[in-house]
Protein backbone atom coordinates (compact mmCIF):
# COMPACT_ATOMS: atom_id res chain seq x y z
CA UNK A 1 0.00 0.00 0.00
CA UNK A 2 2.40 2.35 1.37
CA UNK A 3 4.01 2.70 -1.95
CA UNK A 4 1.56 4.09 -4.07
CA UNK A 5 0.90 6.67 -1.67
CA UNK A 6 2.66 9.99 -2.94
CA UNK A 7 5.67 11.14 -1.32
CA UNK A 8 4.80 13.43 1.72
CA UNK A 9 6.50 16.33 0.41
CA UNK A 10 4.17 16.08 -2.46
CA UNK A 11 1.30 18.96 -1.91
CA UNK A 12 0.76 21.65 0.09
CA UNK A 13 -0.38 22.66 3.38
CA UNK A 14 -3.99 22.45 3.15
CA UNK A 15 -7.23 24.57 5.70
CA UNK A 16 -10.92 23.86 4.92
CA UNK A 17 -12.86 26.84 6.45
CA UNK A 18 -12.84 30.86 6.59
CA UNK A 19 -14.10 31.01 10.33
CA UNK A 20 -11.90 31.66 13.66
CA UNK A 21 -10.22 28.58 13.39
CA UNK A 22 -9.47 27.99 9.54
CA UNK A 23 -7.88 31.67 9.42
CA UNK A 24 -5.90 30.98 12.44
CA UNK A 25 -4.22 28.05 11.51
CA UNK A 26 -3.21 29.27 7.95
CA UNK A 27 -1.80 32.74 9.47
CA UNK A 28 0.49 30.70 11.75
CA UNK A 29 1.54 27.99 9.29
CA UNK A 30 2.02 31.05 6.85
CA UNK A 31 4.60 32.50 9.74
CA UNK A 32 5.87 28.77 10.24
CA UNK A 33 7.13 28.29 6.31
CA UNK A 34 7.42 31.70 4.55
CA UNK A 35 8.72 30.22 1.89
CA UNK A 36 5.92 27.49 0.81
CA UNK A 37 1.82 28.53 -0.09
CA UNK A 38 -0.77 27.62 2.27
CA UNK A 39 -4.32 27.09 0.97
CA UNK A 40 -7.23 28.08 2.89
CA UNK A 41 -10.70 26.78 0.61
CA UNK A 42 -14.11 28.50 2.12
CA UNK A 43 -17.28 28.31 0.46
CA UNK A 44 -18.00 32.46 1.80
CA UNK A 45 -16.09 35.57 -0.01
CA UNK A 46 -15.35 36.93 3.81
CA UNK A 47 -13.31 35.43 6.43
CA UNK A 48 -13.51 36.21 9.94
CA UNK A 49 -10.36 37.43 11.27
CA UNK A 50 -9.68 38.24 15.20
CA UNK A 51 -8.33 42.10 15.68
CA UNK A 52 -7.40 43.56 19.07
CA UNK A 53 -6.07 40.52 20.83
CA UNK A 54 -5.54 40.94 24.43
CA UNK A 55 -4.00 38.74 26.51
CA UNK A 56 -5.57 39.49 29.56
CA UNK A 57 -4.30 36.84 32.13
CA UNK A 58 -2.27 33.28 31.58
CA UNK A 59 -5.24 31.98 29.79
CA UNK A 60 -7.97 34.53 29.52
CA UNK A 61 -7.92 36.33 26.21
CA UNK A 62 -10.31 39.00 24.43
CA UNK A 63 -10.16 39.82 21.19
CA UNK A 64 -12.53 41.01 18.40
CA UNK A 65 -14.01 39.42 15.70
CA UNK A 66 -14.16 41.13 11.90
CA UNK A 67 -15.18 39.93 8.59
CA UNK A 68 -13.41 40.97 6.06
CA UNK A 69 -12.69 40.24 2.31
CA UNK A 70 -10.70 37.28 1.64
CA UNK A 71 -7.88 39.71 -0.18
CA UNK A 72 -7.17 41.42 2.75
CA UNK A 73 -5.20 37.97 4.39
CA UNK A 74 -3.73 37.32 1.55
CA UNK A 75 -2.61 41.17 1.49
CA UNK A 76 -1.43 40.20 4.90
CA UNK A 77 0.27 36.94 3.93
CA UNK A 78 1.55 36.84 0.55
CA UNK A 79 1.98 32.89 1.15
CA UNK A 80 -1.90 32.50 1.86
CA UNK A 81 -3.51 32.01 -1.54
CA UNK A 82 -7.62 31.81 -0.72
CA UNK A 83 -9.44 29.60 -2.69
CA UNK A 84 -13.34 30.48 -2.79
CA UNK A 85 -14.96 27.36 -3.35
CA UNK A 86 -17.17 24.66 -1.70
CA UNK A 87 -15.56 21.25 -0.86
CA UNK A 88 -16.83 18.30 -2.97
CA UNK A 89 -14.86 15.37 -1.49
CA UNK A 90 -12.17 14.65 0.43
CA UNK A 91 -10.15 11.51 -1.02
CA UNK A 92 -7.92 10.63 2.51
CA UNK A 93 -6.05 7.43 0.91
CA UNK A 94 -4.98 9.80 -2.48
CA UNK A 95 -4.34 13.08 -0.39
CA UNK A 96 -6.32 15.05 -2.52
CA UNK A 97 -9.19 17.24 -1.79
CA UNK A 98 -12.24 18.05 -4.68
CA UNK A 99 -13.69 21.39 -4.83
CA UNK A 100 -17.00 22.58 -6.18
CA UNK A 101 -14.93 24.89 -8.77
CA UNK A 102 -13.58 21.49 -10.53
CA UNK A 103 -10.17 21.51 -9.46
CA UNK A 104 -8.07 18.89 -6.97
CA UNK A 105 -5.34 20.00 -4.11
CA UNK A 106 -3.04 17.73 -3.30
CA UNK A 107 -1.98 17.71 0.21
CA UNK A 108 0.63 16.60 2.43
CA UNK A 109 -0.62 18.31 6.00
CA UNK A 110 -4.59 19.22 5.68
CA UNK A 111 -6.68 20.70 8.59
CA UNK A 112 -10.35 20.56 8.54
CA UNK A 113 -11.80 23.85 10.04
CA UNK A 114 -15.95 23.69 8.61
CA UNK A 115 -17.09 24.74 11.76
CA UNK A 116 -20.87 23.48 12.50
CA UNK A 117 -24.21 24.52 11.41
CA UNK A 118 -27.19 25.38 13.57
CA UNK A 119 -29.68 22.65 14.87
CA UNK A 120 -33.24 23.32 13.19
CA UNK A 121 -35.94 22.16 15.36
CA UNK A 122 -37.35 21.22 12.01
CA UNK A 123 -35.93 21.91 8.54
CA UNK A 124 -38.11 23.77 5.50
CA UNK A 125 -40.01 25.60 7.37
CA UNK A 126 -40.56 28.93 5.95
CA UNK A 127 -41.34 30.42 9.70
CA UNK A 128 -38.38 28.62 11.57
CA UNK A 129 -35.43 30.63 11.70
CA UNK A 130 -31.67 29.57 12.83
CA UNK A 131 -29.37 32.24 13.86
CA UNK A 132 -25.53 31.29 13.38
CA UNK A 133 -24.09 34.00 11.66
CA UNK A 134 -24.37 37.58 9.84
CA UNK A 135 -26.56 36.51 6.80
CA UNK A 136 -29.28 34.89 8.85
CA UNK A 137 -29.59 37.65 11.36
CA UNK A 138 -30.22 40.08 8.64
CA UNK A 139 -32.82 37.93 7.20
CA UNK A 140 -34.05 37.80 10.83
CA UNK A 141 -34.12 41.41 11.35
CA UNK A 142 -35.95 41.81 7.63
CA UNK A 143 -38.82 39.75 9.18
CA UNK A 144 -38.80 41.21 12.44
CA UNK A 145 -39.48 44.56 11.71
CA UNK A 146 -43.21 42.96 10.76
CA UNK A 147 -43.40 41.06 13.96
CA UNK A 148 -45.67 40.90 16.92
CA UNK A 149 -45.12 38.12 18.52
CA UNK A 150 -41.99 35.30 17.86
CA UNK A 151 -41.27 32.20 19.60
CA UNK A 152 -37.44 31.72 20.66
CA UNK A 153 -36.74 27.83 21.42
CA UNK A 154 -33.26 27.77 23.04
CA UNK A 155 -30.84 28.16 26.03
CA UNK A 156 -27.71 29.34 24.70
CA UNK A 157 -25.65 32.47 24.06
CA UNK A 158 -27.84 33.92 21.47
CA UNK A 159 -30.85 32.97 22.79
CA UNK A 160 -29.76 34.77 25.71
CA UNK A 161 -29.09 38.29 23.82
CA UNK A 162 -32.04 38.03 21.35
CA UNK A 163 -34.26 37.97 24.00
CA UNK A 164 -32.50 40.86 25.54
CA UNK A 165 -32.06 43.15 22.24
CA UNK A 166 -35.08 42.77 20.47
CA UNK A 167 -37.96 45.13 21.13
CA UNK A 168 -41.37 45.84 20.43
CA UNK A 169 -42.58 42.88 20.26
CA UNK A 170 -43.95 40.06 22.26
CA UNK A 171 -41.21 36.86 22.67
CA UNK A 172 -42.37 33.49 24.31
CA UNK A 173 -39.15 31.80 25.54
CA UNK A 174 -39.32 27.95 25.62
CA UNK A 175 -36.51 26.83 27.44
CA UNK A 176 -35.78 22.85 28.34
CA UNK A 177 -34.21 23.25 31.58
CA UNK A 178 -35.22 25.02 34.74
CA UNK A 179 -33.48 28.56 34.60
CA UNK A 180 -32.41 30.80 31.93
CA UNK A 181 -28.61 30.37 29.93
CA UNK A 182 -28.01 26.89 31.20
CA UNK A 183 -24.89 26.28 29.19
CA UNK A 184 -23.24 29.51 31.17
CA UNK A 185 -24.66 29.90 34.16
CA UNK A 186 -26.66 28.30 36.92
CA UNK A 187 -29.77 29.39 38.31
CA UNK A 188 -28.49 32.32 40.53
CA UNK A 189 -26.93 34.06 37.72
CA UNK A 190 -29.46 33.31 35.81
CA UNK A 191 -31.94 35.47 38.12
CA UNK A 192 -29.07 38.08 38.58
CA UNK A 193 -29.60 38.53 34.95
CA UNK A 194 -32.98 38.24 34.45
CA UNK A 195 -33.54 41.02 36.99
CA UNK A 196 -32.06 43.66 33.98
CA UNK A 197 -34.29 41.86 31.84
CA UNK A 198 -37.52 43.62 33.78
CA UNK A 199 -35.69 46.69 34.12
CA UNK A 200 -35.77 49.19 31.43
CA UNK A 201 -32.77 49.07 29.26
CA UNK A 202 -30.71 52.46 29.24
CA UNK A 203 -31.25 55.10 26.26
CA UNK A 204 -28.85 54.66 23.58
CA UNK A 205 -26.53 51.40 22.80
CA UNK A 206 -22.65 51.63 23.73
CA UNK A 207 -21.11 51.52 20.45
CA UNK A 208 -19.11 48.32 19.98
CA UNK A 209 -15.59 47.84 18.68
CA UNK A 210 -16.59 44.33 16.32
CA UNK A 211 -16.58 46.18 12.57
CA UNK A 212 -18.24 44.06 10.23
CA UNK A 213 -17.50 43.48 6.39
CA UNK A 214 -20.71 41.96 5.05
CA UNK A 215 -21.23 39.83 2.43
CA UNK A 216 -24.31 42.02 1.42
CA UNK A 217 -24.10 42.66 -2.76
CA UNK A 218 -21.34 40.31 -3.43
CA UNK A 219 -22.11 37.46 -5.73
CA UNK A 220 -25.76 37.00 -4.15
CA UNK A 221 -26.86 35.48 -7.49
CA UNK A 222 -24.34 33.01 -7.51
CA UNK A 223 -25.59 31.49 -4.50
CA UNK A 224 -28.81 29.65 -4.41
CA UNK A 225 -31.33 30.10 -1.36
CA UNK A 226 -30.43 26.20 -0.65
CA UNK A 227 -26.76 27.33 -0.13
CA UNK A 228 -27.14 30.32 1.27
CA UNK A 229 -28.32 28.54 4.20
CA UNK A 230 -25.41 27.04 4.75
CA UNK A 231 -22.48 29.05 4.69
CA UNK A 232 -21.01 31.71 6.79
CA UNK A 233 -19.07 31.03 9.75
CA UNK A 234 -20.61 31.35 13.71
CA UNK A 235 -21.61 34.62 15.15
CA UNK A 236 -19.92 35.85 18.47
CA UNK A 237 -21.01 37.76 21.58
CA UNK A 238 -21.88 41.54 19.95
CA UNK A 239 -23.56 40.10 16.95
CA UNK A 240 -26.83 42.08 17.37
CA UNK A 241 -24.66 45.48 17.30
CA UNK A 242 -25.36 47.42 14.30
CA UNK A 243 -28.86 45.29 13.76
CA UNK A 244 -32.03 47.06 14.81
CA UNK A 245 -33.87 44.62 16.51
CA UNK A 246 -37.35 46.01 16.91
CA UNK A 247 -41.06 44.23 16.12
CA UNK A 248 -44.09 46.32 15.21
CA UNK A 249 -45.19 47.14 18.97
CA UNK A 250 -44.31 50.34 20.68
CA UNK A 251 -43.76 48.53 24.03
CA UNK A 252 -40.10 48.34 24.77
CA UNK A 253 -39.79 44.67 26.59
CA UNK A 254 -42.27 42.16 26.65
CA UNK A 255 -41.08 38.29 27.45
CA UNK A 256 -42.74 35.45 28.79
CA UNK A 257 -40.42 32.24 29.75
CA UNK A 258 -41.98 28.48 29.41
CA UNK A 259 -39.28 26.30 31.26
CA UNK A 260 -38.85 22.67 31.15
CA UNK A 261 -40.44 22.40 27.87
CA UNK A 262 -39.81 21.95 24.28
CA UNK A 263 -41.80 21.80 20.70
CA UNK A 264 -43.97 19.17 20.19
CA UNK A 265 -45.43 20.03 16.96
CA UNK A 266 -45.34 23.11 14.48
CA UNK A 267 -48.73 23.36 12.49
CA UNK A 268 -49.01 26.55 9.82
CA UNK A 269 -52.26 28.63 9.92
CA UNK A 270 -54.43 25.83 7.83
CA UNK A 271 -53.77 23.19 9.56
CA UNK A 272 -54.20 24.53 13.04
CA UNK A 273 -57.78 25.54 12.00
CA UNK A 274 -58.32 22.14 10.97
CA UNK A 275 -57.21 20.86 14.32
CA UNK A 276 -59.55 22.21 16.42
CA UNK A 277 -57.01 23.12 18.59
CA UNK A 278 -57.48 26.63 20.49
CA UNK A 279 -53.93 28.82 21.23
CA UNK A 280 -53.50 31.20 24.38
CA UNK A 281 -52.75 35.02 24.73
CA UNK A 282 -49.74 36.26 25.50
CA UNK A 283 -49.88 35.88 29.52
CA UNK A 284 -50.12 39.01 30.88
CA UNK A 285 -48.87 39.03 34.51
CA UNK A 286 -47.77 36.06 36.90
CA UNK A 287 -50.19 36.44 39.33
CA UNK A 288 -53.53 36.10 37.40
CA UNK A 289 -52.84 33.11 35.79
CA UNK A 290 -56.50 32.61 34.36
CA UNK A 291 -55.51 32.22 30.52
CA UNK A 292 -57.68 33.01 27.80
CA UNK A 293 -57.99 31.84 23.86
CA UNK A 294 -56.37 34.15 21.50
CA UNK A 295 -58.66 35.44 18.87
CA UNK A 296 -55.86 36.60 16.62
CA UNK A 297 -54.71 34.81 13.49
CA UNK A 298 -51.38 33.60 13.61
CA UNK A 299 -49.23 32.49 10.36
CA UNK A 300 -47.57 29.86 12.51
CA UNK A 301 -48.63 27.90 15.84
CA UNK A 302 -46.26 25.90 18.06
CA UNK A 303 -47.64 23.44 20.22
CA UNK A 304 -45.24 22.82 23.53
CA UNK A 305 -44.64 19.73 25.27
CA UNK A 306 -46.44 21.38 28.79
CA UNK A 307 -49.65 21.33 26.14
CA UNK A 308 -49.76 25.08 25.74
CA UNK A 309 -50.33 26.08 22.20
CA UNK A 310 -49.07 29.55 21.27
CA UNK A 311 -49.48 31.79 17.84
CA UNK A 312 -46.56 33.74 16.17
CA UNK A 313 -45.42 35.72 13.41
CA UNK A 314 -41.86 32.94 13.18
CA UNK A 315 -39.96 31.13 15.59
CA UNK A 316 -36.33 31.46 16.29
CA UNK A 317 -34.48 28.22 16.30
CA UNK A 318 -31.46 28.69 18.52
CA UNK A 319 -30.72 25.57 19.63
CA UNK A 320 -26.97 24.83 19.00
CA UNK A 321 -25.04 23.40 16.66
CA UNK A 322 -23.80 20.30 15.01
CA UNK A 323 -20.58 20.01 13.74
CA UNK A 324 -20.32 20.39 9.83
CA UNK A 325 -18.65 17.05 8.78
CA UNK A 326 -20.77 16.30 5.98
CA UNK A 327 -18.75 17.66 3.18
CA UNK A 328 -15.57 15.05 4.76
CA UNK A 329 -17.17 11.49 5.42
CA UNK A 330 -17.79 9.80 1.91
CA UNK A 331 -14.91 7.25 1.46
CA UNK A 332 -13.22 8.11 4.69
CA UNK A 333 -13.30 6.29 8.00
CA UNK A 334 -13.46 8.81 10.26
CA UNK A 335 -13.59 8.19 14.46
CA UNK A 336 -16.39 10.27 15.37
CA UNK A 337 -17.14 11.75 19.25
CA UNK A 338 -20.74 11.39 20.75
CA UNK A 339 -21.30 15.47 19.64
CA UNK A 340 -20.73 14.50 15.86
CA UNK A 341 -17.86 15.79 15.68
CA UNK A 342 -14.35 14.88 14.04
CA UNK A 343 -12.51 13.02 17.20
CA UNK A 344 -9.32 14.52 17.62
CA UNK A 345 -6.29 13.76 20.09
CA UNK A 346 -3.94 15.81 22.05
CA UNK A 347 -2.12 17.03 18.66
CA UNK A 348 -5.11 18.00 16.67
CA UNK A 349 -5.08 14.84 14.47
CA UNK A 350 -7.88 12.94 13.58
CA UNK A 351 -7.88 9.49 12.75
CA UNK A 352 -6.78 9.52 9.09
CA UNK A 353 -3.00 9.85 8.81
CA UNK A 354 -2.03 13.85 7.97
CA UNK A 355 -5.74 14.92 8.61
CA UNK A 356 -6.01 17.43 11.79
CA UNK A 357 -8.86 19.45 12.50
CA UNK A 358 -9.80 22.44 14.83
CA UNK A 359 -12.96 24.59 15.51
CA UNK A 360 -16.33 23.69 15.90
CA UNK A 361 -16.10 20.97 13.62
CA UNK A 362 -13.58 18.44 16.34
CA UNK A 363 -14.45 16.83 19.45
CA UNK A 364 -11.73 16.98 21.69
CA UNK A 365 -10.80 13.07 22.27
CA UNK A 366 -7.44 13.47 24.70
CA UNK A 367 -7.65 13.10 28.65
CA UNK A 368 -8.89 16.54 29.68
CA UNK A 369 -6.91 18.82 32.53
CA UNK A 370 -9.67 18.37 35.42
CA UNK A 371 -10.44 21.89 34.92
CA UNK A 372 -11.10 22.30 31.00
CA UNK A 373 -13.47 20.99 29.03
CA UNK A 374 -14.64 22.12 25.46
CA UNK A 375 -17.38 24.66 24.32
CA UNK A 376 -18.25 25.48 21.11
CA UNK A 377 -16.65 29.40 21.37
CA UNK A 378 -14.64 31.43 19.67
CA UNK A 379 -11.83 31.40 22.32
CA UNK A 380 -11.78 27.77 21.72
CA UNK A 381 -11.31 27.77 18.13
CA UNK A 382 -8.56 30.29 17.75
CA UNK A 383 -6.46 28.20 20.10
CA UNK A 384 -7.17 25.10 18.45
CA UNK A 385 -6.37 26.62 15.09
CA UNK A 386 -3.43 27.92 16.37
CA UNK A 387 -2.18 24.88 18.36
CA UNK A 388 -3.52 22.56 15.60
CA UNK A 389 -0.66 24.60 12.90
CA UNK A 390 1.86 24.53 15.60
CA UNK A 391 0.93 20.67 15.46
CA UNK A 392 1.12 20.65 11.40
CA UNK A 393 4.78 22.32 12.10
CA UNK A 394 6.20 20.03 14.37
CA UNK A 395 5.16 16.70 12.83
CA UNK A 396 6.86 18.18 9.33
CA UNK A 397 9.91 19.12 10.56
CA UNK A 398 10.09 16.11 13.00
CA UNK A 399 9.97 17.94 16.48
CA UNK A 400 7.94 17.31 19.65
CA UNK A 401 5.61 19.60 21.04
CA UNK A 402 3.82 19.93 24.25
CA UNK A 403 0.31 20.56 24.84
CA UNK A 404 -0.47 24.25 24.96
CA UNK A 405 -0.91 25.83 28.11
CA UNK A 406 -4.74 27.04 26.73
CA UNK A 407 -6.05 23.73 27.44
CA UNK A 408 -4.61 23.75 31.12
CA UNK A 409 -7.77 25.57 32.34
CA UNK A 410 -11.42 26.36 30.55
CA UNK A 411 -11.53 30.59 30.41
CA UNK A 412 -14.01 32.54 28.57
CA UNK A 413 -14.94 36.35 29.01
CA UNK A 414 -17.63 37.75 26.97
CA UNK A 415 -21.00 39.92 27.72
CA UNK A 416 -23.92 39.10 28.79
CA UNK A 417 -26.70 42.11 28.75
CA UNK A 418 -23.67 44.48 29.23
CA UNK A 419 -22.30 42.82 32.04
CA UNK A 420 -18.93 41.54 31.72
CA UNK A 421 -19.11 37.79 32.10
CA UNK A 422 -16.35 35.75 32.62
CA UNK A 423 -16.29 31.75 33.63
CA UNK A 424 -13.34 29.99 34.92
CA UNK A 425 -12.48 25.73 34.89
CA UNK A 426 -16.24 23.98 36.09
CA UNK A 427 -17.76 26.79 36.68
CA UNK A 428 -21.06 25.06 36.48
CA UNK A 429 -19.66 22.00 38.72
CA UNK A 430 -19.63 19.98 35.14
CA UNK A 431 -19.19 16.36 35.75
CA UNK A 432 -18.21 16.75 39.74
CA UNK A 433 -21.02 15.18 40.94
CA UNK A 434 -22.66 16.14 43.95
CA UNK A 435 -19.40 15.86 46.08
CA UNK A 436 -18.79 19.76 45.53
CA UNK A 437 -19.99 23.08 47.12
CA UNK A 438 -20.94 26.39 46.04
CA UNK A 439 -19.81 30.01 47.66
CA UNK A 440 -21.84 33.10 46.10
CA UNK A 441 -21.33 36.80 46.81
CA UNK A 442 -23.76 38.76 44.72
CA UNK A 443 -24.93 42.61 45.09
CA UNK A 444 -28.10 43.23 42.88
CA UNK A 445 -27.28 44.79 39.59
CA UNK A 446 -24.03 44.91 40.18
CA UNK A 447 -22.12 41.87 40.92
CA UNK A 448 -22.12 37.79 41.16
CA UNK A 449 -19.55 35.75 41.84
CA UNK A 450 -19.66 32.21 42.57
CA UNK A 451 -16.84 29.83 42.82
CA UNK A 452 -16.94 26.11 42.77
CA UNK A 453 -15.36 24.16 45.84
CA UNK A 454 -14.79 20.13 45.76
CA UNK A 455 -11.98 19.28 49.00
CA UNK A 456 -11.12 22.97 49.61
CA UNK A 457 -9.49 23.30 46.42
CA UNK A 458 -11.44 26.12 43.58
CA UNK A 459 -12.50 23.99 40.58
CA UNK A 460 -14.18 26.99 38.72
CA UNK A 461 -15.76 30.22 39.03
CA UNK A 462 -18.74 32.56 37.52
CA UNK A 463 -17.76 36.62 37.81
CA UNK A 464 -20.71 39.07 36.54
CA UNK A 465 -19.62 42.27 36.35
CA UNK A 466 -16.24 44.12 37.08
CA UNK A 467 -15.07 42.30 40.47
CA UNK A 468 -11.08 42.28 39.30
CA UNK A 469 -10.94 38.70 40.52
CA UNK A 470 -10.50 36.67 37.39
CA UNK A 471 -6.47 36.43 37.73
CA UNK A 472 -6.41 35.66 41.73
CA UNK A 473 -9.16 32.90 40.60
CA UNK A 474 -7.11 31.80 37.85
CA UNK A 475 -3.89 31.10 39.82
CA UNK A 476 -6.17 29.08 42.59
CA UNK A 477 -8.07 27.17 40.17
CA UNK A 478 -4.36 26.37 38.27
CA UNK A 479 -2.50 25.82 41.29
CA UNK A 480 -4.94 23.39 43.09
CA UNK A 481 -4.08 24.98 46.57
CA UNK A 482 -6.20 23.65 50.11
CA UNK A 483 -8.40 26.98 50.52
CA UNK A 484 -10.42 25.27 53.58
CA UNK A 485 -8.83 27.73 56.45
CA UNK A 486 -10.01 30.51 54.74
CA UNK A 487 -13.62 29.89 54.78
CA UNK A 488 -16.32 32.10 53.75
CA UNK A 489 -13.56 35.04 53.77
CA UNK A 490 -12.59 33.49 50.52
CA UNK A 491 -15.37 36.04 49.11
CA UNK A 492 -15.21 38.74 51.29
CA UNK A 493 -15.50 41.81 50.44
CA UNK A 494 -13.88 43.94 52.94
CA UNK A 495 -10.92 41.04 52.39
CA UNK A 496 -8.84 42.32 49.44
CA UNK A 497 -7.84 38.56 48.58
CA UNK A 498 -5.07 39.47 46.10
CA UNK A 499 -2.89 40.42 48.76
CA UNK A 500 -3.10 36.64 50.33
CA UNK A 501 -1.82 35.05 46.67
CA UNK A 502 0.80 37.45 45.34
Amino acid sequence: MEAARLPSTAGKFVVVGGGIAGVTCAEQLAIHFPSEDILLITASPVIKAVTNFKQVSRVLEEFDVEEQPNTMLENRFPNIKVIESGVKQLKSEEHCILTEDGNQHVYKKLCLCAGAKPKLICEGNPYVLGIRDTDSAQEFQKQLTKAKRIMIIGNGGIALELVYEIEGCEVIWVIKDKAIGNTFFDAGAAEFLTSKLIAEKPEGKIAHRRTRYTTEGRKKEARTKGDAANVGSALGPDWHEGLNLKGTKEFSHKIHIETMCEVKKIYLQEEFRISKKKSLTFPRDHNNQSVSTDKEIWPVYVELTNEKIYGCDFIVSATGVTPNIEPFLCGNNFDLGEDGGLKVNNHMHTSLPDIYAAGDICTASWEPSPVWQQMRLWTQARQMGWYAAKCMAAATLGDSIDMDFSFELFAHVTKFFNYKVVLLGKYNAQGLGSDHELMLRCTKGQEYVKVVMQNGRMMGAVLIGETDLEETFENLILNQMNLSAYGEDLLDPDIDIEDYFD
